[in-house]
Formats: C-alpha cells, structure tokens, sequence
C-alpha cells in the first residue's frame, strides 16, 4: 500500500479514533499492538474509571505524546470535559502525529462516545471512526442485535484464537451478524492479541522509524516484539489446528494480523465531480477505508481536497496546492487514492478507481449537481 510522505502530516486533517469495548474485552491490548507499528506517531488519550490510571501505566513508555485523563467514564465527563483541550495538545502540528487513539473505560457507552469525540474535534483534526473490540469467548452475553453497534465502524473480535475450534467460525458469524444488523457498513475482523492490520485505523509514514528520532519508541517496540513472538511460539505449541490458525490470523515479520486489502491509483490530472461522488457515495465491496488527496473539475475551477471515508463516513477537507490561474491540464500536482478494506473486492476496487480516472463530464446539470454536494459535503466536514 502507498504511503504518504511525512511533510502530509501538517496538511490533512488529524484523525481522532475513538476505542471502546466492555472491561476486560482487550482494549488495552488492541492499543498495544497499534502503538508498536514501526514509523508511526501515535497520541493517546487513555481514560481510566477509577483514580489509579492502570491501563495508562500499561502504555507508558511506547507513545510519543500521551494525555491521561482519570477520574470518571469519558462519556459523562460534562461538555466534552478533558477531552477537548487534550485532543487540541495533541493535535499540535509540531508533533507530527498521525493519529489520535482515545481508549474510553468499559463503562463508556458507545454512541454517547462517539458524539463527545465528534463534537471535540475542531480546526486540524476530524473523527475518524469508533473501534469495539468485542470478547468472542464471552459470546454468550451478546444480543442478536446491539443498539451499542450503531457507533462501531471497526469490530475487533478479541480472543478468538482461545474459542475451541469446531465452535470458531459460528461464533464469528453470530458476532458479526450483531454488528452488522446494527451498522452494515461496519468492518468486522477476528483477532489474536488484538493483532489486526493498522492500514484499518490510520497511515504509516513509514516502515521504520527515522534515524535519530524516537530512540526510545523503537527500542519499547523492540523488546514489546521480542516478548510477543515468545508468547506466540508457546500458544502455538497449544494449538490443535495451526493451519487454521494460520489462515484466520496470518503473519508477517512477527506481527500476526491477516493484511486488508487495498488498491490504489495515481490521479495525475482532475476527475469529474459526478466520478468522485460516484465513488464516495457507493464504494466498491469492502471497501472500508477511501483516502487521499484528489483535484476535482468543477463548473469554474478546479478544487483540491483531502479524501477520508472510514466505513461510509465521509471527511472531505481542502487540500493545499491547486493554482486558480492555472487550467486543469496542466495542474502540477498529481493525486492519488487508495481503497482499504479487510473483505475488499481487489479487482472490482481496482476497476472502479480507473472508472473514476477515465469518466468523461457528465451532463452539465449532473456535474453541477454532483459540485454542490461535494461542497455540502465539504462543509458539513468542516468543524467552524
């Protein structure tokens, strides 16, 4: 998958992702696995129902910028409490951060979540979904449908790797079903130590961590690795079925998540307004996450914007660089867009992005039609 170059940072919007999940369900353990992504600078906001910030203990050290916040469920905490102003440290652009993980308390409800962290987002920043991570062996305390769900743009289903292995793959359907009867548009992915693909949450600027920066992380990494592959290789000594295994959780250099799918194009001249709205309003099959940057044709000029969709909810936000003086054809500045998703159709995605790239102007009344919902999209984006 494309990865952006570091100076992107200080332009598209930081996403601020919200993780839930009842207590014990592995919340804590999913963050880890996020924040040992090599390149990655990660904030985090860690709420804790109780005055001892455990599970802030459990992180310190692997995080380049953190913000505790103690003392209650985040969901309660009146007018967005501490949130807002931690989320606005972290977004400085002088951390370069690419994402903002806020781990809420067991107790935290969903939806009530999910507004706060919505409503706490201003200039620079933008919600960028809602991780539920859910116990697959507690199964047995989830309802066939969950109003909890209806915020869930990414389900993690912990512990799978602990279900015997003739009950795996009915619990995966049932848990699935659950969220899904709630959210369709919902990804859903089974895990083993909250192990899933970090392209399902936010972007790496890189596959290793630069040189001289964050000496400190890279050696947290190092060791949190070496202590988790000697984790693995004992529960693998357990394991009954390791082809099976192997195929629900995959592995690559240590990190045992099963990859997502992805397909990418470059945008090297505008496409069409009506192509763009196209795409963002009916996405290929799986396709989770649409990112990155696209000049779109409009009835007098040409706009450059920042694309973010994560599971039907769509971001748009300007994108510096386009010339008003200058004609579509010769803009200097190429885009490109990448389709993610943990059940993408690889080749109907791939289609679809050349569609976008090909498609002749509609009409004239579709075009400007299709212009002014991406400006209603746009500013609805816009936090002001």
């Amino acid at each position: 998958m494309p990865r952006s170059p570091r100076s992107a940072r200080t332009h598209a919007p930081l996403p601020v992702i919200g993780i839930t999940g009842y207590l014990g369900a592995g919340k804590t353990t999913l963050l880890n696995h996020l924040l040992r992504v090599p390149g990655a600078r990660v904030g985090v906001i860690i709420n804790d129902f109780g005055a001892i910030n455990v599970d802030a203990a459990l992180v310190a050290g692997q995080i380049d910028e953190a913000v505790a916040i103690t003392g209650g469920c985040v969901c309660c905490l009146p007018d967005a409490g501490g949130i807002e102003p931690a989320i606005a440290k972290l977004a400085d652009p002088a951390l370069r951060l690419d994402a903002i993980l806020v781990e809420a308390s067991g107790v935290a409800e969903p939806l009530a979540f999910a507004r706060m962290l919505r409503a706490a987002t201003g200039r620079g920043t933008r919600y960028g979904g809602m991780i539920e991570v859910l116990d697959a062996v507690a199964h047995d305390q989830a309802p066939a449908s969950d109003v909890r769900h209806v915020a869930t743009t990414l389900a993690v289903l912990s512990k799978t790797d602990l279900l015997p292995p003739g009950d795996r793959e009915a619990v995966i359907v049932q848990l699935t079903g659950s969220v899904r009867a709630a959210n369709p548009a919902a990804a859903v992915v089974p895990t083993r130590n909250g192990a899933i693909d970090p392209a399902l949450v936010f972007d790496a600027a890189s596959v290793e961590d630069p040189a001289d920066e964050l000496p400190i992380a890279a050696l947290f990494r190092a060791a949190a690795e070496e202590a988790a592959q000697a984790a693995a290789r004992e529960e693998a000594a357990r394991e009954a079925a390791a082809q099976e295994e192997a195929d629900l959780h995959g592995s690559s250099h240590g990190h045992r998540h099963a990859h997502a799918g992805s397909a990418a194009i470059e945008l090297p001249t505008p496409v069409t307004a009506s192509a763009l709205r196209t795409l963002l309003v009916e996405p290929p099959p799986g396709a989770f996450r649409i990112k990155g940057r696209v000049s779109v044709r409009g009835p007098r000029s040409v706009r450059r914007l920042h694309v973010n969709v994560v599971a039907g909810l769509v971001h748009l936000a300007a994108a510096p660089g386009i010339d008003p003086a200058l004609p579509p054809e010769t803009n200097p500045l190429p885009g490109e867009l990448v389709l993610i998703g943990p059940e993408l159709d690889v080749a109907e995605a791939q289609r679809r992005l050349a569609e976008l790239a090909e498609r002749p102007p509609a009409e004239a009344a579709e075009e400007a039609s299709a212009w002014a919902a991406l400006q209603r999209l746009q500013r609805l984006s816009s936090p002001d």
